[in-house]
């Protein structure tokens, strides 16, 4: 395994020769944003079996046109994770910030509301078990107390952990915590990238072609012996290095050798 110091000392010298070329132009920055957002949509919804391309994603969210013979299940997700990362750049941009059950919250209603109203944003009221995985996640009576004991650990843990670091355990322990029915990975990936952005670094995408890293990486966390998050920080901070690479090339930045 790669040494993850070494990881995060590339991308920490990395995003200081992106921050060198900060501020960005107003124009620049909602372009950037844009961007992402199909990306992050697409992606996050394909680990999930959806089954829209890139560019259907694309023209279902630019122009407003569905692909013909796809679930409308698939189109309401993709619609949902947009509204979810417009409100994930928001607050991750918002002074002064704080993690808040209301932020994780909202970030799961707009995604699932088109889905399923009465569970978006909503706690779960009954035990869930995750398929392919002997992981069994918390009672739902328990989950207030874990949400804001997460919530609390959270804003302790923001300044004293590498920004990577931190958003890579935000993610995996909202997804063990599995606070909601369904749609847990995807407002983890989005809790994840609101830290990121948050503090500066880029939002990470994690492409279909490597779900079946990332579940491995996500169970060898969660199994009962012997658990270690230390392949799924790596796979993190390497999906933080490749988005660097996108903002290097289309900025003209050369990164560091």
């Amino acid at each position: 395994m790669t040494d993850i110091q070494s990881l995060l000392n590339q991308i920490d010298k990395t995003k200081a020769l992106i921050d060198s070329r900060r501020p960005f132009a107003p124009e620049e920055v909602k372009e950037l944003d844009a961007y992402f957002r199909i990306g992050t949509t697409y992606s996050s919804n394909a680990l999930e079996g959806n089954t829209l391309t890139l560019t259907e994603t694309k023209v279902l969210l630019e122009d407003g046109l569905t692909a013909g013979g796809k679930p409308l299940r698939d189109c309401y997700e993709a619609v949902g994770h947009a509204k979810a990362y417009d409100f994930m750049l928001e607050a991750a941009r918002s002074e002064p910030f704080a993690f808040s059950n209301d932020i994780i919250l909202n970030l799961h209603r707009l995604f699932y509301r088109g889905i399923d109203s009465d569970k978006a944003g909503v706690y779960r009221d009954r035990q869930v078990f995750i398929t392919g995985t002997e992981y069994v996640p918390p009672p739902s009576a328990g989950l207030p107390a874990l949400m804001m004991g997460f919530v609390d650990e959270l804003n302790d843990m923001r300044e004293r952990v590498h920004p990577v670091r931190f958003a890579a355990f935000a993610h995996r322990k909202l997804v063990d915590i599995h606070p909601f029915t369904d749609g847990n990975g995807r407002t983890a990936r989005l809790l994840m990238n609101l830290i990121l952005v948050n503090r500066g670094y880029q939002i990470v995408i994690i492409p279909p072609a490597l779900r079946v890293d990332y579940i491995n990486a996500l169970k060898a966390a969660q199994r009962e012996r012997d658990p270690g998050d230390e392949a799924f920080i790596q796979l993190i901070a390497e999906r933080e290095i490749e988005a660097q690479r996108d903002y290097c090339r289309m900025f003209g930045i050369k990164p560091p050798g």
